[in-house]
């Protein structure tokens, strides 16, 4: 199997070095923006490299990971669906909702997988939470908590283009709450502050925020994300039923340490951040890709999946700006 792979700044290089481990892939096609980023991620890996994107499609590849800036995945989604090659791609499909829309509205009909970038679906505590609503060992969910909080924040050019802590942070949470719980996210009401860096503000975005979420079997999901969690990376999701609970991220290197006398758990060293937490998920990730490339797989994470979450993330963004409930039939 020959794979093309656009964009190999930190998350492409890390994508690029998982593919070149599996044994099914033969050979790697490396492009970006920066051709000299793209030739240093080649020549470690012994792949090949282009001197822009569009090269990749004459390259004889037969699936195609986006990996670039968020402005070239509508574009790159498209010109590897009319080419019949299937698409991983990372989060957002779009900047916007509508551009997410337009990508959906085109691909439609055309037989072609796109795969959308969502890691936590395939974490095994994530999973394991998603077995045990689905078999009914928690009983009836009524709330569920969610947390990503980075230790530090990205760099400061970063954040204009990001979409804000809701978009670019939140919209995990709100994709593994409706994946995990096999609900519907029907209103969401967001808060969000600036205490940190002023370039946060300045750019019209928060460096801390919280939601409250209904599901529409009147759930309760409350969810927080950060871009100053010292102690660092915290990314977890807790399911609070009427039988019991369980929660993904718990574990020996949780950032958190307890207040009472003669509690030593967990004892950590902590998560750096999400490329070391997810690594395992990331791999699974782009085994299913090799496996919906090659026929064997359905995308198990579809570009319908990447518009709910933008909804909610939307949904939130209003919320904050408007100080309301915001349903999401206001936004469709």
């Amino acid at each position: 199997m020959r794979l093309g792979l656009a964009g190999t700044g930190r998350i492409g290089a890390r994508h690029a070095e998982i593919l070149h481990r599996i044994d099914e892939v033969d050979s790697l096609v490396l492009a970006d923006a920066d051709v000299a980023r793209a030739r240093g991620v080649a020549a470690g890996l012994d792949a090949e490299f282009t001197e822009d994107t569009e090269e990749l499609f004459g390259r004889g590849i037969d699936g195609l990971v986006v990996a670039a800036a968020t402005d070239a995945h509508p574009k790159l989604i498209l010109r590897a669906v009319e080419a019949g090659i299937p698409v991983f791609c990372e989060k957002p499909v779009a900047k916007d909702v509508a551009g997410t829309i337009e990508v959906l509205d085109r691909i439609r009909g055309t037989g072609v997988e796109v795969q959308v970038g969502f890691q936590r679906r395939f974490d095994a505590g994530y999973a394991a939470a998603r077995e045990a609503v689905g078999s009914g060992a928690v009983g009836r969910v009524h709330t569920l908590r969610a947390t990503t909080l980075d230790p530090a924040p990205p760099p400061a050019e970063y954040i204009p283009r990001s979409g804000g802590l809701f978009r670019d942070c939140g919209v995990h949470d709100y994709d593994i709450i409706r994946w995990v719980t096999g609900r519907e996210i029907v209103e969401a009401y967001a808060l969000g502050t600036n205490r940190g860096a002023e370039f946060f503000a300045e750019a019209g975005d928060v460096d801390t925020g919280a939601a409250v979420l209904t599901l529409d079997d009147d759930t309760l999901a409350l969810t927080s994300a950060g871009r100053y969690n010292g102690a660092g990376y915290d990314v977890r999701l807790e399911v609070l039923g009427s039988r019991g609970s369980i929660a993904a991220g718990l574990d020996d290197r949780l950032p958190m340490r307890s207040a009472e006398p003669g509690v030593s758990w967990p004892p950590g060293p902590a998560h750096p951040g999400f490329l070391e937490r997810f690594h395992p998920a990331y791999v699974r990730e782009l085994e299913t890709f090799v496996d919906v490339v090659a026929g064997r797989a359905a995308s198990p994470c579809t570009v319908s999946d990447a518009l709910e979450a933008f909804y909610v993330a939307e949904a939130c963004e209003l919320s904050r700006h408007q100080r309301r409930p915001v349903r999401l039939a206001e936004l469709r």
